[in-house]
């Protein structure tokens, strides 16, 4: 049965008469009572297209232990990943009234001890996020492992009643993303996806500009992320043995069995296609979904892309240059990624300590939206506006035609900044009031898709065409279906 929403997005009645959209948001739980709450999430684990847990994380875990916090109640989150990135959203956690970080994870001890400065006093420590699962008192997680374990992770919570904050990109594969939405619907639970430009106030005035015409028609966008890190990169470091304190095995967790290799570990994972995406993913999921909010679109309808090793002399295997260019319903946009360089477009935002060491032609990050009155350039830290000139007369020079703005006003700048700790406090505040984040689940999956399959592009050679309903390629692709997911080392498994 299909009823109508207030937004407009359909949504569905499962057999036991409980709504859920189908953009992977949810009636908040006021519209529910709690012991259909409880029938529905035992039927939902029977079923057999649930995406299961792991054997060994089934046993560690059940829908009974749920907590959920009231008004009044201080919401007990624990860290998973104690990196520098974990670090951080501890401590805007630990900044947040009425939320409390009160466990750490992680598979290498030593990440633990700075993490407890960003926790509450007395957090406990665990090396294994299942140990975690079991905890009663804890609400939510905060996920920032490397990529690869991002999947198995956000399911396991949600099927453990617990909500979640995942770093981007939501998952490794399209696969394992989209079971993360699955199961954040069947279970009701809270995931945020880690992309903070969603909660930036001057972001939402780029989506006004652009969609309320003001730079005319855009039919051509380019995004890029641009970084110098030539000759050596990530260097080539030899197999060795795990370091002190590391657990190797968990930390490889459903990815292949190697060596241990530095290269392989903490930051510089994300350059291998069994822990991530390269830059693609990892800075290129924020850039999208800035520009699926902006352009109010969620997919494309094609994708190609090459690009390739150039410059790199280490032991990565994602690209240090590719160019990727996806075709949109009415116009086109166009992805780079260069590691050997730091300059990616004109315009810098005075007043930022980090442009004003650089030149005006300076954006390593960002977005630039060409319209037919005006082009709009903006990063995470604000945006600014070129007005489009008229045509001077044929042969004439443009500034001696008397050229003005087709855009009414001058030339405009707006300062933003980075706003992890607004999305981090929406988080918290969902967390309490059962209410959709900011960055849902159903969101964030639509932005992690669009890098993913442009790796796939590049990985296969081939002009793609995507099917956005099915979440499949048109036509005969074999090789780039395959890579939509991946075979887990066992026991680990998303069925």
């Amino acid at each position: 049965m299909v009823i109508p929403s207030r937004s407009g997005a359909r949504e569905r009645r499962d057999p036991l008469n409980v709504p859920y959209r189908e953009d992977g948001y949810w009636i908040t739980r006021d519209r529910r009572d709690d012991a259909a709450v409880e029938r529905f999430e035992k039927a939902a684990m029977k079923r057999r297209q649930f995406i299961a847990r792991t054997s060994a994380v089934v046993a560690a875990t059940a829908l009974s232990a749920r907590r959920v916090p009231g008004a009044n109640d201080r919401v007990n989150v624990a860290l998973i990943g104690c990196g520098t990135r974990g670090r951080l959203l501890a401590d805007l956690v630990k900044q947040t009234p009425g939320a409390a970080v009160t466990a750490l994870c992680d598979v290498y001890d030593p990440q633990v001890p700075p993490a407890q400065q960003s926790a509450s006093g007395g957090a406990r420590a665990f090396k294994d996020f299942r140990q975690v699962l079991d905890q009663k008192d804890i609400d939510a997680l905060l996920v920032a492992t490397p990529d690869h374990w991002h999947g198995i992770i956000a399911v396991s919570a949600c099927q453990a009643g617990k909500d979640a904050y995942v770093e981007k990109p939501l998952a490794h594969n399209v696969r394992e993303s989209r079971a993360i939405v699955e199961a954040a619907k069947r279970s009701q639970r809270i995931v945020q996806h880690g992309t903070q430009h969603r909660a930036a106030p001057h972001y939402r005035e780029v989506q006004e500009i652009v969609q309320g015409g003001q730079l005319g028609e855009v039919r051509y966008v380019r995004i890029w992320n641009f970084q110098n890190i030539h000759p050596n990169g990530i260097g080539r470091e030899p197999d060795a043995d795990p370091p002190a304190g590391l657990d190797w095995d968990l930390y490889l967790g459903p990815a292949p069995l190697v060596p241990f290799n530095r290269a392989r570990f903490l930051g510089t994972y994300r350059w291998f296609w069994d822990y991530a995406g390269g830059w693609v993913t990892d800075f290129g999921t924020h850039r999208f979904d800035s520009f699926h909010q902006v352009m109010g679109v969620d997919a494309p309808k094609t994708v190609v892309a090459t690009g390739g090793r150039f410059g790199l002399k280490d032991s990565g295997e994602t690209p240090d240059l590719l160019q990727a260019t996806y075709e949109y319903p009415g116009f086109i946009m166009s992805y780079e990624v260069c590691a050997l360089n730091g300059h990616g477009a004109g315009g810098r935002t005075p007043g930022m300590a980090y442009y004003q060491m650089r030149g005006e032609f300076d954006r390593p990050h960002g977005e630039a939206f060409y319209g037919t009155s005006g082009t709009l350039i903006s990063d995470r830290i604000g945006y600014e506006i070129y007005p489009e000139m008229e045509p001077p007369p044929r042969g004439a020079p443009r500034e001696a035609a008397g050229a003005r703005p087709i855009y009414r006003s001058e030339r405009k700048l707006v300062k933003g900044r980075d706003t992890t700790d607004l999305l981090v406090r929406n988080f918290v505040e969902c967390v309490r009031s059962r209410r959709a984040p900011m960055a849902a689940a159903g969101i964030g999956h639509r932005s992690t898709i669009v890098p993913l399959i442009g790796n796939i592009a590049y990985r296969t050679g081939r002009r793609l065409r995507w099917d956005a309903e099915n979440e499949a390629f048109e036509g005969d692709e074999p090789e780039a279906t395959a890579l939509l997911g991946r075979q887990h080392r066992k026991p680990w498994t998303l069925a």
